[in-house]
C-alpha cells in the first residue's frame, strides 16, 4: 500500500512538472502563428495614429520581429495605465509601449534589449525667453504623461531647485503638449527622442531645452518575467540584435528620429 501511493505520488509530482515544463508562451506564439503585443497609441514617434492607421518607431520595428519569428502581429491600443497591469493579467503576450528601464520595474518585469535612448528632457514654448537650461523651471508649471519615468524625474530634479515646479500630470503628453502651446503649462517632460519629433513637426510653436537634465537611460519592451515567457523574450531579443546588426533598426530610426543611435545588444543595469 505504501509503495502503491508513493509510487502514485512520484507520478503526480513528474505529471505536474511535465506540464510545467511545457507551458512557453513563444511556442504557443508559433502555433498560433500570431504576436499579440500592447501600446499606447499616444506617444509619437514610437506609437501613434494618422487617420486612424497604427505607425511609428515601435510599429515598424515589432513588424520586422514579428517577420524573424516567422508570425504576423496584431496590436492592442490600451491607455498606459492599462498597458503594464494587461501584461500581468495575460491579456497579451508582450508590451511594446516604450518603457524605460528602472531599477524598481526590473524587479516585476523581464526587459528586452533597448530599442531606443530614452533620457529625460524638457520642452518649452519657442517664444519663451525665460526657460534656456533645465534649471529654469523653478517656481513654473511643468507637465507629463502620468505613470511615466520621465515624469518622475522632473519631480525628484525639482526638489534640488531653490522653487520645486508645480509639476501637473496628464492622461498622455499629447494634453500636455496642447496646454504647453495654449499657455497653460510652461514646459513638458518626456524623453528627448520624444520631444525632437514633438518639437520638429511644429517649429514654430515648441523648443527643445537643452541639455537634458535626467541620467542617461534606455526604452525597452517589456515581458512577464515567469520561466513559461524566458524563451519568447530570448526570441525576441535575437530578433532585436539581428535587426540592429544588419541596418534596419538605424533606417527605422533615421526615418523617425532623423539620426541613428548606437544602442546596448544586452540589457544594460539601469541608472534610475
Amino acid at each position: 500500500m505504501f509503495k502503491t501511493a508513493l509510487l502514485g505520488a512520484t507520478l503526480l509530482v513528474a505529471g505536474a512538472a511535465a506540464g510545467t515544463a511545457m507551458a512557453d508562451t513563444l511556442a504557443d506564439v508559433k502555433k498560433a502563428g500570431v504576436f499579440t503585443v500592447a501600446t499606447e497609441m499616444q506617444f509619437p514617434p514610437f506609437d501613434f495614429l494618422e487617420n486612424n492607421e497604427y505607425k511609428g518607431v515601435d510599429k515598424d520595428l515589432f513588424d520586422e520581429v514579428a517577420k524573424e519569428l516567422g508570425v504576423k502581429a496584431k496590436y492592442m491600443d490600451l491607455p498606459w495605465t492599462s498597458v503594464l497591469p494587461g501584461l500581468e493579467a495575460k491579456k497579451f503576450d508582450l508590451v511594446i509601449a516604450p518603457v524605460t528601464i528602472t531599477k524598481e520595474r526590473m524587479k516585476r518585469y523581464s526587459f528586452t534589449v533597448p530599442i531606443s535612448e530614452a533620457t529625460a528632457a524638457l520642452m518649452k514654448r519657442a517664444d519663451d525667453k525665460t526657460i534656456n537650461k533645465p534649471e529654469d523651471i523653478a517656481g513654473k508649471k511643468v507637465g507629463g504623461g502620468k505613470g511615466t519615468s520621465q515624469l518622475a524625474q522632473v519631480k525628484e530634479f525639482g526638489q534640488t531647485l531653490p522653487t520645486p515646479p508645480d509639476v501637473r500630470e496628464y492622461v498622455d503628453s499629447n494634453q500636455s503638449y496642447a496646454d504647453l502651446a495654449a499657455g497653460r503649462v510652461d514646459a513638458s517632460v518626456n524623453s528627448l527622442p520624444n520631444l525632437n519629433f514633438a518639437a520638429a513637426q511644429r517649429k514654430e510653436t515648441f523648443a527643445v531645452v537643452l541639455p537634458p537634465f535626467g541620467k542617461p537611460s534606455y526604452f525597452s519592451w517589456v515581458g512577464r518575467p515567469s520561466d513559461d515567457d524566458k524563451s519568447l523574450i530570448e526570441a525576441v531579443n535575437a530578433a532585436l540584435v539581428k535587426i540592429q546588426k544588419d541596418g534596419r533598426m538605424a533606417a527605422i530610426q533615421k526615418k523617425w528620429f532623423g539620426v541613428s543611435q548606437e544602442l546596448p545588444t544586452t540589457v544594460p543595469e539601469p541608472q534610475l
